[in-house]
């Protein structure tokens, strides 16, 4: 098949229908002048979310659509992810790891363990920062579809316009297919793992991970719930109710009454005949105190220990030992998303650049872990290497920033000195 009918295909496949006017040729065009020529979003009907309140038993119904074997649904799952990333200690557990990840330096070597600075600068860009923010939220989303775009050249080499994520609703990963409108059966999917799509998306995550956000939903959507109540208990009992007793049975009078209460001030009122008996009892079992913000603690912790397997380095610790521990436990979750994500960038990312022309061939990307040191001990090891070796001037110019000149000469005292 020549260009032209691979092209006819792609656009047929993209907008549903046949070639018949003169603006079809158009669009056609424009897929032509395209160094991508397909967009995977380019055929989905998006719709505006719906937000509405969510439950344990909506939240247990769709996690049953999602796990379903003949036509697995996540849309509805997803909308509470989406929800419940509102939850700002949900969201802090999230950034606090991912960025844990992203602040490590990186390298791309050859088979002899040396760097290429010249390929490792082309990852030195906002494509890939991004890149690496959808791997590693595939951790809490479960599978996640990249998609690429445009190739661009320019001074400082080659790169991709951009990087964005594919609607989570309209990708089906058990069977590989994109769905047009969310709800679809996967049977009228388009593949994107073969054919022209497949040359621009790739995959992070397994196809039957729903991630990190389905264990920690009913923390959420339970915390949520004792915030709305511990508010409605602070509205009645937290400020003082203004009751008006009147004898008047003058719809009018009663009216200027109502006026004048709701005119006090933002606390509830009310206006009853007289003789009424108003009562209102808190329980005496135990304090709002306790019951609401034990509660709400129990349940940051909870997604503390989802997210980051333990709670002190983002919860208050109670001892430097206890601390210490949690540390480490938060240190050995960042070492396996840095190892999952090297998996991913060598086995995936490093072959798609090849095949698109970036100059990446022999390579490999690792974790550049070489030991830190004080400022107190960089110099100790400067003073020691310069006792014992001979140390290459422009090490320091890069370093420090100072121009040298040569090597001064140690003066040497007159005679008349040691006399």
């Amino acid at each position: 098949m020549d260009f032209l009918s691979r092209l006819k295909t792609a656009y047929t496949a993209v907008t549903g229908g046949q070639i018949y006017s003169r603006y079809d040729m158009q669009r056609l065009a424009q897929f032509a002048r395209s160094k991508q020529g397909l967009r995977l979003t380019a055929q989905l009907m998006q719709q505006t979310d719906a937000l509405t309140k969510k439950d344990i038993g909506m939240w247990r119904q769709a996690w049953q659509m999602a796990i379903n074997v003949d036509n697995p649904i996540r849309s509805h799952l997803y909308d509470i992810y989406t929800d419940n990333l509102i939850d700002l200690h949900l969201k802090g557990c999230i950034s606090q790891r991912v960025g844990m990840v992203k602040r490590n330096k990186y390298r791309l070597v050859n088979k002899d363990g040396k760097e290429d600075e010249k390929a490792t600068d082309l990852l030195r860009k906002e494509w890939f920062d991004d890149y690496c923010t959808h791997v590693l939220n595939s951790r809490y989303w479960g599978h996640s579809l990249i998609q690429f775009g445009d190739i661009q050249k320019g001074a400082d080499g080659i790169r991709f316009q951009n990087v964005e994520l594919v609607p989570r609703k309209h990708v089906c990963p058990e069977h590989g297919v994109l769905l047009k409108t969310v709800g679809d059966d996967w049977h009228s999917g388009i593949p994107y793992r073969e054919g022209e799509f497949a040359q621009w998306c790739l995959e992070a995550g397994d196809k039957y991970d729903l991630g990190l956000l389905l264990a920690c939903s009913p923390q959420c959507i339970s915390k949520r719930n004792m915030l709305g109540f511990w508010d409605m208990f602070g509205e009645i009992f937290g400020a003082p109710m203004r009751i008006a007793k009147a004898t008047t049975t003058d719809d009018n009078e009663r009216k200027k009454i109502e006026d004048a209460l709701d005119n006090m001030g933002s606390a509830f009122w009310g206006l009853f005949p007289d003789g009424t008996d108003i009562e209102i009892k808190e329980s005496s079992r135990g304090d709002a105190y306790n019951v609401f913000d034990k509660r709400i603690d129990r349940c940051n912790s909870e997604m503390s220990k989802g997210i980051l397997n333990q709670t002190m380095t983002i919860d208050s610790g109670s001892s430097l030992s206890q601390s210490e521990t949690h540390l480490e436990v938060f240190e050995n979750v960042i070492e396996d998303d840095k190892t999952m994500l090297a998996y991913n960038i060598n086995d995936k990312l490093l072959p798609f650049m090849l095949m698109h022309g970036f100059p990446v061939g022999g390579l490999r990307f690792e974790w550049d872990d070489a030991a830190s040191f004080t400022p107190a001990e960089q110099r100790e090891i400067e003073r020691v290497l310069l006792e014992y070796f001979e140390i290459d001037p422009q090490y320091f110019v890069d370093k420090y920033n100072i121009n040298i000149t040569g090597v001064r000469k140690a003066k040497t005292q007159p005679d008349s000195f040691f006399k």
